[in-house]
């Protein structure tokens, strides 16, 4: 031959040179690109295949502060035993976790995440759990204080208006056990019955256990106070207490998570948390406007305590209070 090559040694150098030595994958198989084989012996995907290695080594897996501190609560009371006997949960006793969720008022959380979780045992009542609930619209003070600023009342709308009740699998249980209660399912009975649904049942949530409920886990149920402030509650957990859980009766309810919401801020200072809600005002940049306590009675109000201007004010509770 010319170049003095043998048959052997040139079907070896045209095997090596030919374009199937190129291909990565199988010829029956469209390529990916984006996928480095595992031992390449090009030197074009060796170099990629180290500097994709060195990306994936990079990548630290972290979990974001909400998520760390997510169990925070419930971590501060594992495994906590009373100091005296007679407080110990006992054995075979029911505990339960429930979800509460946001007021449907609250469009940005109503569907997302839960404003708070409870664990209660099997011998709390229904009253139990309506008190320990949180929810701003329980502190909200009634009323327009323009003119006496210093006389809010002390006062929050909780203590005016206990009403409340549940709605559990058609009965409604009703918080009965104050003389100004009133039961505010009665214009939703009348209702159903004037458009022919089905009869409901009705009781005091103050006589009605927990064992004493037929429920289902993961189911949604009404919790309505206020009028007509309605949260959503889920049973996520039905089981028995054992070793790990908090064996305090006297920590139950126990909170184990809590929302956080990010506080509003006055609108001039932008330092203090919002305390008052004024409108029709000419000294603010919007309308309704929040100020904190110091800058509402600077700029409303002269050296005398006198008020500037006509203008509404009411007290405002910030959502982020239970923070």
């Amino acid at each position: 031959m010319e170049m003095g090559l043998t048959a052997e040694t040139l079907s070896e150098v045209k095997a090596i040179c030919s374009l199937d030595s190129l291909r990565c994958h199988p010829a029956d198989e469209a390529p990916d690109t984006d996928v480095v084989p595992p031992h390449p012996t090009l030197k074009t995907l060796i170099q990629r295949k180290r500097k994709q290695d060195y990306s994936d080594n990079l990548k630290v897996n972290k979990i974001g502060r909400r998520d760390l501190y997510a169990d925070e609560l419930e971590r501060l009371t594992v495994g906590r035993k009373a100091e005296e006997a007679v407080n110990m949960v006992p054995e075979g006793e029911i505990i339960l976790s429930i979800n509460i969720y946001y007021p449907a008022i609250f469009e940005r959380f109503k569907y997302v995440r839960p404003h708070m979780t409870l664990m209660m045992t099997g011998s709390h009542s229904l009253a139990d759990l309506r008190d320990a609930i949180c929810c701003v619209s329980d502190l909200q003070v009634c009323g327009e204080f323009s003119n006496t600023p210093d006389m809010a009342p002390d006062f929050i709308s909780k203590d005016l208006y206990k009403s409340a009740f549940f709605f559990l699998e058609g009965v409604f249980y009703s918080d009965m056990r104050f003389p100004e209660c009133q039961d505010i399912s009665m214009t939703t009975l009348e209702w159903a019955k004037s458009h022919n649904f089905p009869s409901y049942k009705q009781a005091r949530m103050e006589d009605v256990l927990f064992t004493d409920l037929k429920v289902k886990v993961g189911f949604p149920y009404l919790y309505c106070h206020q009028g007509d402030c309605e949260h959503l509650i889920i049973i996520t957990d039905v089981r028995l207490a054992h070793g790990s859980d908090c064996l305090d009766r006297k920590l139950y309810p126990l909170l184990t998570h809590k929302h956080r919401v990010t506080t509003r801020r006055c609108a001039v200072c932008h330092v203090y948390i919002g305390r008052w809600l004024t409108t029709n005002d000419n000294f603010a940049p919007s309308d309704p406007c929040l100020f904190c306590d110091k800058c509402f009675r600077m700029l409303h109000y002269d050296d005398q305590g006198n008020k500037l201007g006509d203008f509404l004010a009411y007290p405002y509770v910030d959502p982020g209070a239970f923070n």
